[in-house]
């Protein structure tokens, strides 16, 4: 009876080391709008979601966020790049949090804290494009070290010439 437990735990071991990407998460399925996102970190996912995708087009949403930090944040900085048909048509990147300056509530959080947050988001823009793309994201601290990363995809059928 031990054997078969011992044998039964190495396999799901196995398994989970031979495992090499992260499950695709569902942010939200509505009509003519689809969100997904895969953690692109290889040691790490993370928990994300918005309460409704069409708000996503308003002037600000609600999303919820969580992650268990493996590296502290004294500096943190985003880059996103807009990605279609495998090429990437756009590039944004910030600082997010410096010594002195600090546009988020997170900043000088330590590792292994737990980062949760639960509020608005604006994003600034008034319509999703249409089409099927990829949003990638990527938050590096001051030792260029991947705090979370992720790729979202995005499907969008709205053709909002269709209603203005």
């Amino acid at each position: 009876m031990k054997t078969s437990n011992i044998l039964v735990l190495i396999i799901v071991l196995l398994y989970i080391n031979a495992s090499t990407e992260w499950p695709t998460h569902t942010v939200c399925k509505e009509d003519n709008l689809e969100i997904y996102y895969k953690s692109c970190d290889p040691q790490q996912d993370f928990a994300f979601s918005i309460d409704h995708c069409s708000d996503i087009t308003t002037h600000t949403f609600n999303v919820r966020a969580a992650i268990v930090l493996r590296h502290s944040i004294k500096e943190l900085y985003v880059k996103v790049d807009l990605i279609v048909n495998g090429k990437t048509i756009f590039t944004y990147s910030d600082t997010l949090c410096e010594p002195g300056v600090s546009k988020l509530i997170f900043c000088g959080k330590k590792k292994g804290e737990h980062l949760y947050y639960e509020g608005p988001v604006t994003l600034g823009i008034k319509e999703i494009p249409q089409g099927d793309y990829t949003v990638s994201a990527k938050l590096t601290n001051e030792d260029h070290v991947t705090v979370a990363c992720a790729d979202f995809t995005v499907k969008n059928y709205l053709d909002y010439n269709y209603y203005q």
